[in-house]
């Protein structure tokens, strides 16, 4: 009997307030999720670390 995959789970990441003004720790973490600019969207693998993250910043970014 062949075994299917399971697909790895994703988090859909966007930026939708600016990085001007905001601590350098929270613009480095925001470029870590491989964001740039306001209305970027990156996946991330659903982890511990990528949660972090974006607990760090959900004030600046949007998930689902």
């Amino acid at each position: 009997m062949a075994t299917k995959k399971k697909a790895p789970e994703t988090i859909t990441v966007k930026l939708v307030h600016s990085l001007a003004h905001r601590p350098d720790n929270q613009i480095a973490v925001v470029h870590s999720l491989g964001l740039r600019k306001i209305g970027d969207v990156s996946v991330q693998p659903d982890n511990a670390a990528t949660r972090g993250k974006i607990f760090k910043v959900s004030h600046l970014v949007e998930t689902n």
